[in-house]
């Protein structure tokens, strides 16, 4: 057994012996072994590393493309409308990216419900308008084309051809790049528009789908962007709504997808948990070294004051 850890009966003597059962060469070796991992500890609170779940990585798998295609259920084929825009609706594969096209035109876009339906606002073309609904995957791969849906817009006397490609006449038109997904929050997201006839000036109003919108005036319809960042990961639905001088309106709407962080919330917040943790170890750790040092300090004393008063007998009797 190690001898400065014996616990020994003496004889009694009716004389104070020394009091050395206090190992206190010890407990200052334990309070220094201590103090490296609060210290360690300290240094990463402070400016913690990366650790895996902090870093983002982007990748593409390949997958074969959705074989499924959607189905337009509203509007009727050969209705013909008076007002734009009109409603789109039918059926597709949950959670996909259904765009809608007009005459090859690029119309508007949002995501499948989990029921399996959509349903978007599009503006129409003055005269025939021959829809389709297409289903992507989130790898922006197309499935096959949808059942196809003619319709009319009435605005002129009635017109059974279509419109020659980009000969717009007075109609505004409004178009855009089809998909928006893979943006991240705190991040810029630029947004092309074309303004297509109509007569300028033009001023265009963007409503990003967070409560947020720009106001956006153009002299002409050369193309421009629109900036936006979003502050939360989610779906949203832009819409984008234009007019001229001459009182013609267009619409679109945009689904924008909105990829999640969460490896930054889960660093931040473990961060405050480290430094509420420092808060209260550092404190209960002073406190132990200065209840040690005060035992200390008392035994020199009281061995000093016994030994002034002659009841101290040499601790080697």
């Amino acid at each position: 057994m190690i001898s400065w850890l014996k616990l020994s009966q003496h004889h009694h003597t009716w004389r104070l012996r020394p009091h050395e059962h206090t190992s206190y060469l010890v407990l200052g070796v334990v309070l220094a072994v201590t103090a490296i991992p609060m210290i360690a500890f300290t240094s990463y609170a402070a400016s913690p590393p990366p650790i895996p779940s902090s870093i983002g990585l982007t990748g593409i798998m390949p997958s074969p493309a959705p074989t499924v295609s959607g189905t337009i259920n509203t509007p009727r084929d050969q209705q013909r409308f008076t007002t734009s825009p009109v409603t789109v609706a039918g059926t597709c594969a949950a959670n996909m990216l259904v765009e809608v096209y007009k005459s090859d035109i690029f119309a508007g876009s949002t995501v499948c419900t989990e029921s399996g339906t959509f349903t978007i606002d599009i503006d129409l073309l003055i005269g025939k308008n021959i829809l389709i609904a297409r289903l992507y995957d989130a790898l922006n791969q197309p499935g096959p084309d949808s059942n196809i849906v003619t319709v009319y817009y009435d605005a002129l006397p009635t017109q059974f051809n279509p419109l020659k490609p980009l000969d717009f006449g007075s109609q505004l038109v409004l178009s855009t790049d089809a998909v928006y997904r893979g943006v991240f929050p705190g991040k810029e997201l630029t947004v092309p528009i074309s303004i297509l006839g109509g007569t300028g000036p033009y001023a265009v109003n963007v409503q990003w789908g967070d409560a947020n919108n720009s106001v956006i005036t153009r002299n002409d319809n050369a193309d421009f962007t629109a900036n936006h960042v979003y502050a939360k990961a989610g779906i949203y639905q832009m819409d984008i709504q234009a007019s001229d001088t001459a009182g013609n309106i267009a619409f679109l709407s945009v689904a924008v997808i909105v990829n999640g962080q969460p490896s930054i919330i889960a660093s931040a917040s473990t961060t405050t948990e480290n430094t509420s943790t420092l808060l209260m170890l550092w404190p209960l750790y002073v406190g132990i070294i200065a209840v040690v040092v005060s035992f200390w300090l008392g035994e020199v004393r009281e061995k000093r004051v016994l030994k002034n008063h002659g009841l101290l007998m040499p601790s080697n009797l």
